[in-house]
């Protein structure tokens, strides 16, 4: 009967867009509480929303074409002024300095935009388009609430977990964009 409960209340609250995070794995509750509490609180820093919202301006036309178009570029590494100017922007110095205090913890940062495209990051992702995937689908297409923390899977050897949560605009509280960091699961024991 309980177990009937649990699962009655997460239906609705995902019915009703409250973003919870649902997964048996013992490596959630830690990934999650080390997110809330040592990422979220920068998600607002004033920087952050800035290129986010300037970005979600200067691509707000593009079209699935232009966005299959950057993404190609990024994959197959040809469009060198595209990741130069995500690695090397302000946001991106910013999401270095933040792996760089986590002693470890952090894997990788990165932030994307109202279509699921980078803004910033600390090491350089396979694709530029992250709105093709569940860290898009399950934080800013549910709302300025939400987390999702991935399965933990390897990558150069360390047991990593992806989270993933949406950012909002302080001043208006609506989702702007998202951000993933990886969490070396191993490190937070």
């Amino acid at each position: 009967m309980m177990r009937f409960i649990q699962i009655a209340i997460i239906t609705a609250g995902l019915a009703l867009g409250l973003g919870i995070a649902v997964a048996d794995e013992p490596h959630v509750k830690p990934v999650t509480d080390y997110v809330l509490a040592n990422v979220k609180p920068w998600l607002s820093d004033p920087l952050v929303v800035a290129a986010i919202n300037k970005q979600n301006v200067e691509y707000a036309k593009l079209k699935n074409y232009d966005i299959n178009k950057l993404d190609n570029g990024w994959i197959d590494r040809s469009d060198k002024k595209l990741i130069a100017s995500k690695m090397n922007n302000e946001l991106s110095a910013f999401l270095r300095k933040k792996k760089e205090s986590a002693n470890g913890v952090i894997f990788e940062i990165f932030v994307f935009d109202n279509k699921g495209l980078n803004v910033g990051q600390t090491d350089l992702t396979q694709d530029f388009n992250q709105g093709d995937e569940a860290k898009y689908w399950k934080t800013y297409q549910v709302g300025p609430d939400a987390i999702f923390v991935d399965k933990v899977e390897k990558d150069n050897g360390r047991n990593i977990s992806q989270a993933s949560l949406t950012i909002k605009d302080p001043a208006t509280g609506k989702a702007i964009g998202a951000v993933t960091v990886g969490i070396d699961v191993d490190r937070l024991k």
